[in-house]
């Protein structure tokens, strides 16, 4: 399995960006995707998360602002920001946890993509 993101750049504060993540290989079992976060010196942290039953979750943070969402038959991730934040820049990857509930742990996702990078500028 390989994952792919893109979309990330530069906007200004309050504006949006698209992120898209494509995946390849097959997955024949139940599993979650996520979209984590990481800044220099910090920990990864988890954004959103959506699981094969279209179920989602946020951190508290990005509720009402990002949008996690998944077209199947194309098999990409997406993630929808708006009313972008400075303190949403950061390097943004997708991953693929090999279970069927999701988590924020990012040691249990099983594949990462190489991470796309969100600057919000004042």
């Amino acid at each position: 399995v390989e994952l792919v993101e893109s979309g990330g750049g530069s906007v200004q504060a309050g504006g949006s960006l698209r992120l898209s993540c494509e995946r390849s290989g097959v997955i024949d079992r139940s599993y979650c995707m996520g979209w984590f976060r990481q800044v220099p010196g910090k920990v990864r942290e988890g954004v959103a998360t959506i699981d094969m039953d279209g179920s989602r979750d946020y951190i508290d943070s990005v509720k009402g602002r990002f949008t996690i969402s998944q077209d199947n038959a194309k098999k990409t991730l997406y993630l929808q920001m708006n009313s972008l934040k400075q303190e949403d820049a950061a390097m943004y990857y997708c991953a693929v946890d090999l279970r069927s509930t999701c988590s924020w742990y990012p040691g249990g996702y099983n594949y990462w993509g190489q991470g796309t990078q969100v600057t919000v500028s004042s």
